[in-house]
């Protein structure tokens, strides 16, 4: 049996593409709150990083102030099938944690999960193809499939369900909303100023020689000072995917009949009705965050 850590206190689990970045870096501007670094350790999900021990894990949290608000933030967490340990791992060290999932419309967070992986050149072919032949583009879409192990785990009272759009919406109160459920300490604020983090669009396709020469910390300087910003956007853009991919009509259509299923099983546990094509409808209209439901949440 792993032993029972004291940190952190709350862990952002997921979802992939959905701002849990600029969360995370949200978190860490609050008085009182103390985020890792690295943003995701994925300690319980990644063999080779769980192989490192606790003691590699506790010492992410170490210079702590005594009485800060810990958390992090992996989203390796709820990417199943692809790390089925990380559940079990998290509950037998954490029990106590509390746990934050943000969703996405999941057309949209697979769109970016795409474009980051394009970026990474683990994927090539177009979008379209893509979908058919990748099918973690579509799983870690299944929100209640990632969702029902932590369910059966940890019960929903330690678990809040958080929605990109209702963040990017009104961030005060959504941000608000999640600092109570933490435990944050004083009056949150979410700084409008800070850019946000780990954009897709952002990204630039990755070349392993022109990174290593980049990262040449004279060069690095040299490039700052000699090189106007103007052009080094200019030539940072051509790395850069041109335009967001677009999905076919048809695909739309198979993707919705992949995904309304699970869909609807989310639904259940919020109390609300969800399909692709009504998403954002479903998750703004309510007046209040949508929380768990009896039944359908396991209740």
């Amino acid at each position: 049996m792993p032993e029972i850590l004291q940190r952190p206190h709350f862990v952002v689990i997921g979802a992939m593409k959905c701002a849990t970045s600029t969360l995370h870096d949200q978190l860490a501007r609050q008085p009182g709150v103390f985020m890792s670094t690295p943003k995701e350790p994925n300690f319980f999900s990644d063999d080779p990083v769980w192989a490192k021990g606790l003691d590699w894990y506790a010492s992410l949290f170490k210079h702590a102030p005594e009485n800060a608000v810990c958390g992090e933030s992996s989203t390796h967490y709820t990417k199943l099938p692809t790390h089925p340990h990380a559940v079990e791992r998290l509950h037998a060290c954490l029990p106590l944690a509390k746990l934050i999932y943000v969703m996405r419309d999941p057309i949209d967070r697979l769109v970016s999960h795409y474009i980051h992986e394009w970026t990474m050149r683990e994927i090539t072919d177009p979008i379209d193809r893509a979908i058919r032949f990748r099918p973690e583009l579509i799983d870690y879409s299944r929100y209640a499939m990632q969702l029902r192990p932590w369910i059966d785990r940890f019960g929903t009272d330690r678990i809040l369900p958080v929605f990109f759009e209702r963040l990017t919406h009104d961030p005060d109160t959504e941000f608000a909303r999640i600092c109570r459920f933490v435990g944050v300490p004083g009056e949150p604020a979410w700084d409008q100023a800070a850019k946000p983090k780990n954009v897709s669009s952002e990204r630039q396709k990755r070349n392993p020689v022109r990174d290593r020469i980049l990262d040449i910390g004279l060069l690095k300087t040299l490039r700052r000072t000699l090189i106007p910003e103007s052009v080094r956007n200019r030539i940072k853009s051509r790395w850069r995917m041109e335009h967001r991919p677009e999905l076919s009509s048809e695909a739309r259509c198979w993707l919705a009949e992949q995904l309304d299923p699970d869909l609807s099983e989310l639904g259940k546990m919020l109390g609300l009705s969800f399909t692709c094509a009504a998403y954002r409808e479903a998750v703004l209209t309510p007046a209040t965050a949508p929380e768990w439901t009896g039944e359908g949440a396991g209740l």
